[in-house]
């Protein structure tokens, strides 16, 4: 019996009625859910895993119950697979997480009838390096970020783009996106906004203490390499904005383009601007 993998965004009531009613449907049309362990709290006597172990089940279509944190952790659990991504909106902003609610069966059965699209993403893979070492490597759908802590004294950093310079700056960090994320943190920090499907990558300084320096988009090929020069203590690397590890000073962030993308399963066309327009408020007086 092919599998449908459920995960949960925490602590949402709305979870309490609609994920009894999903596991009925799924095994009404021959599907076997495998839940995380949030949506194993809301239905008794079905598989239940831990969320990083989910993709050993090989699912063939994985719904996100939640806002676009569930939907970003979801993604990296199920980079490497090529798995589709159904994700329903129950956070606040939902810019990712496009589908209502409401909409769920809507396209769960345009799904049984292969009549939805699939909407790919790309992902950056970036590589922290240390003391000459492989220390840790990620794949990210929204962006990774060398940021400091609570102090306010701001960090020194050089970016490299394919091995040569392109600005050393004192800043409280850098953001290195995808188009997906030039919608998030990046363009809290004065980013561009890249269509999703533009192939390109994004390099934003945050708060730099230089008048002349702006964020950079860059080619979708190139290799990125942010140098960490000078930091004061709890400076951090951050994956999608749930992942975090200490840096230090000479440690090495090198970024490109993943050689995964994420599968976001769509009615038809994404309306992109009509989403900037809605849920960013784009070009409103």
């Amino acid at each position: 019996m092919p599998r449908v993998a459920i995960i949960s965004k925490p602590q949402k009531e709305e979870l309490r009625p609609v994920l009894p009613e999903l596991v009925q449907w799924l095994k009404a049309h021959g599907f076997e859910p495998e839940l995380d362990a949030v949506s194993g709290n809301y239905v008794a006597d079905e598989p239940v895993h831990p969320r990083q172990e989910m993709a050993s089940v090989n699912p063939e279509l994985v719904i996100v119950l939640g806002g676009d944190g569930t939907l970003l952790a979801a993604a990296r659990v199920f980079a490497r697979t090529g798995v589709p991504i159904l994700s329903v909106n129950l956070g606040a902003l939902g810019f990712l997480t496009e589908v209502r609610l409401a909409d769920l069966y809507t396209h769960l059965e345009a799904w049984t009838r292969k009549a939805c699209c699939l909407e790919l993403r790309s992902m950056l893979h970036s590589e922290l390096w240390r003391d000459g070492n492989l220390h840790s490597e990620h794949d990210a759908l929204n962006d990774v970020v060398v940021a400091k802590g609570a102090i306010a004294r701001m960090g020194e950093f050089g970016v490299e783009v394919d091995e040569q310079l392109a600005a050393s700056f004192r800043a409280d960090g850098v953001i290195v996106s995808t188009p997906t994320g030039s919608t998030a943190y990046s363009l809290a920090a004065g980013g561009p906004v890249l269509i999703p499907g533009v192939d390109a990558l994004i390099v934003t300084p945050i708060c730099p203490h230089q008048l002349t320096l702006r964020p950079m988009v860059v080619p979708g090929e190139s290799r990125i390499c942010v140098r960490i020069e000078g930091v004061p203590d709890q400076t951090f690397l951050t994956v999608d904005g749930q992942e975090a590890i200490a840096l230090r000073v000479g440690d090495e962030l090198r970024c490109r383009r993943s050689d995964y993308t994420v599968k976001l399963v769509r009615l038809g066309e994404n309306g992109f601007f009509d989403l900037l327009r809605s849920k960013l408020k784009w070009g409103e007086r």
